[in-house]
């Protein structure tokens, strides 16, 4: 079986889709995505863009695998418990699909370095769980002009929103405050249960690539709202703000988006 043979088979359940083509695929394998955290959202994300065949798979995250991690984290084990987690979670997935470019970096996102992180990306998936991470990724790609998706989860509860800078409304033109430090309980302190961590990491993977093939509608100028515990779903719609400081200066993109 050739290459080219083994790629058709591997992705024959999404290339037999209707909305899918020849052409999506490629422009997946050709998609370079930046996921900040690699932990109860950025496992799933990582687990299906790698399935899918992004091409190239960068996963940012300076946190070390721990025991309590393992009940919503799938990528680790036991035997990964102190070990760096961007380095296991990229070895895993190169395991899973050779295919696929795979880089992990023990890196913590911050405000100082996030431009260059994120500079040239397709598209970056946020799963970070850190407020100040949030709107230092969300500034990041408004800057830059790269495509985001950012999501957060919570006890039973998670949000999901997509971004196309200077096209539509960004995370800061929704939630245009930083709560104040130790204002909202983390999940060390309020917890949150792996299936839900599981239901908004899929929603995120999911968004990215629609906005890296153009099949299906992504969730731009809207926040997905998930409930967990009746499994209900809200809608809220968002729109840009004249004056946000992220993304008001950010022009609208005069070339064709996917």
């Amino acid at each position: 079986m050739t290459f080219a043979e083994m790629e058709i088979e591997r992705y024959s359940r999404q290339l037999v889709m209707p909305e899918w083509s020849g052409a999506a695929q490629e422009r997946l394998g050709e998609a370079r995505v930046v996921v900040v955290g690699a932990g109860a959202l950025g496992a799933p994300v990582c687990a299906y863009l790698a399935g899918a065949g992004v091409g190239w798979l960068e996963i940012l995250d300076s946190d070390h695998v721990e025991l309590s991690n393992l009940p919503r984290q799938p990528l680790f084990v036991e035997g990964d418990v102190g070990a760096a987690k961007a380095e296991v979670a990229a070895a895993r997935l190169a395991a899973g699909n050779t295919g696929v470019r795979v880089e992990g970096r023990r890196v913590r996102v911050e405000e100082d370095n996030a431009a260059a992180l994120v500079d040239g990306a397709s598209v970056v998936v946020d799963c970070s769980d850190s407020f100040a991470t949030r709107y230092a990724v969300n500034d990041a790609c408004c800057g830059r002009g790269v495509a985001l998706v950012e999501a957060g989860v919570l006890g039973l509860d998670g949000l999901v929103l997509s971004v196309r800078p200077g096209e539509t409304a960004c995370y800061r033109c929704a939630f245009p405050v930083e709560p104040p430090p130790g204002s909202v309980p983390s999940c060390r302190e309020a917890g949150v249960l792996g299936p839900v961590a599981g239901l908004v990491g899929s929603a995120q993977a999911l968004e990215a690539l629609k906005l890296l093939t153009g099949v299906g509608e992504p969730l731009l100028n809207r926040i997905l709202q998930i409930h967990g515990r009746d499994m209900t779903q809200t809608i809220v719609s968002v729109r840009r703000r004249a004056g946000c400081p992220s993304c008001a200066s950010r022009p609208a993109p005069t070339h064709a988006v996917v």
